[in-house]
């Protein structure tokens, strides 16, 4: 049975979690400064993402999927995809799922799970 690794786990949730056999799941993460507009948070996201991957022996080329929720599609896909496009290796974008709905809080504006391989 191969190991399953759990980072920064508490009674309901895991924020990463790694089956060693295959693949890794970091959980929706939002931005610390709420105060930004949508690139600052979505920068702020995607760092997060970066670390985590680097926590486990990952980075970003290894995303096979995200999904992405905007509090407000109209208002903030452009400037979300404006920092993710810069962010996301060439040619080697995962699906992607982007969606509006409502956050945890009302001054988030983004927030993104994915799904990484593991070699």
């Amino acid at each position: 049975m191969q190991p399953i690794t759990r980072i920064e786990t508490n009674q309901r949730m895991s924020r990463v979690v790694q089956y060693k056999g295959g693949i890794t799941f970091i959980g929706g993460q939002t931005a610390n400064d709420r105060s930004q507009d949508i690139k600052g948070q979505t920068a702020q996201v995607l760092q997060k993402i970066d670390d985590y991957l680097a926590k486990v022996g990952l980075d970003k080329t290894r995303i096979l999927s995200a999904q992405v929720w905007l509090s407000d599609i109209q208002a903030n896909f452009a400037g979300m995809n404006e920092v993710w496009d810069a962010w996301a290796p060439e040619g080697q974008a995962p699906a992607r799922a982007t969606v509006e709905s409502k956050l945890a809080a009302p001054e988030l504006l983004v927030e993104i799970a994915i799904v990484a391989a593991v070699d």
